[in-house]
């Protein structure tokens, strides 16, 4: 669930509220956030150059064309020839027509070298959140932001802050060194204009939106947790009676993110009125200082319009400036992902088939969630050769569901060692793990798309022989036979057009068709009745290939006479082990629940299920 402990939702809002997953505003060691990102830029350096540089003569294109517009209009005052008028208003158009096709191209150039590159780091922040140690904490609303909101800043860092940056800059140069030509007194005073409205206007816009930029990543990745928290936890937070102080919580997020928009806002009027004022009194001291210098005529106008153009480009710094502090904190977040990708050391076992049959050994492996809590595993140990099906149940909080986090990689233990295959579990890369230990996982989620589609994520490219072999194994087949759509019926949003039961056995036969060579089930007939699940558990043993490793967690202990070994935990420990039929002889927590539910699944069968 993404929904967190009730209790941990204030009465309050602090002032200073940051998202507990946000990572903090730091260079860290491997450099600014920028420069970490933009090291996945160096494959489309030439298009993003490109980009810039036809943003550039865009802006090239507009002061030419006011400048000559300008000429052209004061000059016609003075009837010159007509030779001379028509050459302008050739100009004037060809102008026009060109900053129009240089902007197309320029947005065109830009936004494909920018979607190449933010597709490339979607995919790292991805698999970078996929990979973390401790997805445990990670809430799947702040999840969300990162992946939408924080990757997009790596866009408008390009396409917003460095591409006009570099237009401006150059047309600025430009600008100084053409209108040294005709006045250097004049290209003197349009320097000094410049500078004040491409460099002191955007410092004193950064100064301002610092602050207050900064809490607006964290701030909307708390919202997105809330807003999951709000709809798909609204069962369990009634349940707790933390629904008010849920929303309360997110009210107050809400209105502290206006405030700080509104402040942003007022900052940003501000310097705006600011970059007018420079503008005009630049326009006119230039004006000024040429008429001093010499200069008259149609030239004055000229250089008057020609500064207030330009001056206007530089002032697209001061925009940058502001989008660069406020995508700061997100560039951080998405920097921090990025640093956080795993490496394949050198252990890693080359890219190969699939492999059929693998051994996996626990040595006294131990794993806390809290330095100073209790063990979730308490030295566990626990051989599995390949063929081998072995069962694990206890009671709630026993460490079950830990176990399969482990084996699977989501959590490293904290003492002990994992042995596969004759290598230690870490030296397995996230992307190659899955080929060796897989399996249907708490919570497994059904993406909002088709039967096919759904299945497919656990092995792309099976053929649909398979795909009825799996699904019939999880009890599905028929039911996707009735489906006027077949494979191609979609599931809806986190598989909401199917019931409990049918969305377990979707995700259950998914795991069959990814074929891993250790298949780890966490409570596979979740949702099931009594003789489905009967049904559904022995099914799934039966087509589970011979070679091929099982590890069953379960709170059911009907079927479990098919296994090998069964495992009791308790406390993260190992109480009991054995086959069933020795495990219901011996006093223990086995037996004892073996008898509730014994008597609990007759009277079930004898009353039938609740209307």
């Amino acid at each position: 669930m993404s929904v967190s402990d009730p209790a941990s939702y204030p009465d309050t809002l602090p002032a200073d509220i940051i998202d507990g997953n946000a990572a903090p505003v730091t260079t860290g060691r491997s450099g600014a956030p920028e420069r970490v990102v933009l090291r996945l830029a160096r494959p489309y350096l030439n298009r993003l150059l490109g980009a810039g540089l036809l943003a550039a003569a865009t802006e090239f294109a507009a002061l030419a064309l006011m400048s000559t517009a300008t000429w052209l209009l004061m000059s016609a005052a003075g009837r010159p020839p007509l030779d001379r008028l028509t050459v302008a208003i050739v100009a004037v158009r060809a102008l026009a027509i060109g900053r129009g096709v240089l902007r197309y191209t320029e947005r065109l150039a830009g936004h494909d070298a920018v979607l190449r590159l933010v597709t490339d780091v979607r995919t790292r922040v991805f698999a970078a959140l996929a990979a973390r140690r401790d997805s445990a904490g990670q809430r799947s609303g702040d999840a969300l932001s990162r992946l939408v909101s924080d990757v997009e800043a790596v866009q408008d860092l390009l396409l917003r802050v460095l591409v006009p940056a570099t237009a401006a800059g150059l047309v600025s140069v430009v600008a100084v060194a053409a209108t040294m030509v005709v006045s250097p007194a004049a290209a003197g005073t349009l320097a000094v204009g410049l500078l004040f409205a491409g460099v002191a206007l955007p410092v004193l816009a950064t100064v301002l939106t610092r602050r207050a930029a900064a809490e607006l990543a964290p701030l909307r990745g708390a919202l997105a947790t809330d807003a999951v928290d709000l709809t798909h936890g609204a069962a369990d937070l009634a349940a707790f009676g933390a629904t008010d102080r849920a929303r309360g919580a997110a009210t107050g997020r809400i209105q502290r993110l206006a405030r700080i928009e509104r402040r942003l806002a007022a900052a940003g009027f501000a310097v705006d009125a600011l970059g007018v004022l420079v503008a005009g009194l630049t326009a006119g001291a230039v004006l000024l200082v040429a008429l001093a210098d010499g200069v008259a005529g149609v030239l004055v106008g000229v250089l008057a319009v020609g500064t207030l153009v330009a001056v206007e480009v530089a002032l697209a710094l001061v925009g940058a400036a502001r989008q660069w502090t406020g995508l700061r904190a997100g560039l951080t977040r998405v920097a921090a992902l990025l640093r956080e990708a795993p490496a394949v050391t050198a252990a890693t076992p080359p890219p190969g088939p699939a492999p059929t049959a693998v051994e996996i050994r626990f040595s006294d492996v131990t794993v806390r969630y809290r330095s100073a809590g209790p063990p979730a595993l308490d030295r566990f140990r626990l051989d599995l050769p390949p063929g081998r099906r072995v069962a694990v149940v206890g009671p709630s909080g026993a460490g079950k569901s830990t176990l399969a986090a482990v084996l699977t990689g989501s959590v490293r233990p904290a003492a002990g060692r994992i042995v596969l295959d004759g290598q230690d579990l870490s030296a397995y890369p996230a992307e190659l793990l899955p080929r060796f230990v897989g399996g249907l996982l708490a919570e497994a989620y059904v993406f909002h798309a088709t039967v096919r589609e759904n299945l497919l994520l656990g092995r792309p490219g099976a053929p649909e022989e398979d795909l009825n072999a799996a699904t019939a194994a999880a009890g599905l087949a028929r039911w996707v036979r009735e489906q006027p759509d077949g494979w191609d019926t979609v599931v809806g949003e986190e598989g909401g057009q199917l019931s409990g039961g049918q969305r377990q056995r979707l995700a259950l036969a998914r795991a069959l068709l990814a074929e891993p060579a250790v298949l780890v089930l966490d409570e596979p007939t979740e949702g099931l009745d009594p003789v489905a699940a009967d049904d559904v558990l022995a099914s799934v043993l039966a087509a589970t290939p011979a070679q091929r490793s099982v590890l069953l967690i379960s709170h059911r202990l009907r079927g479990l006479d098919a296994v090998d070994e069964i495992l009791v935990l308790e406390s993260g420990r190992v109480v009991q082990r054995g086959r069933h039929a020795d495990l219901v002889a011996t006093p223990g927590w086995y037996r004892d629940q073996w008898q509730l539910q014994e008597v609990a699944e007759r009277g079930y069968l004898a009353l039938g299920p609740l209307p």
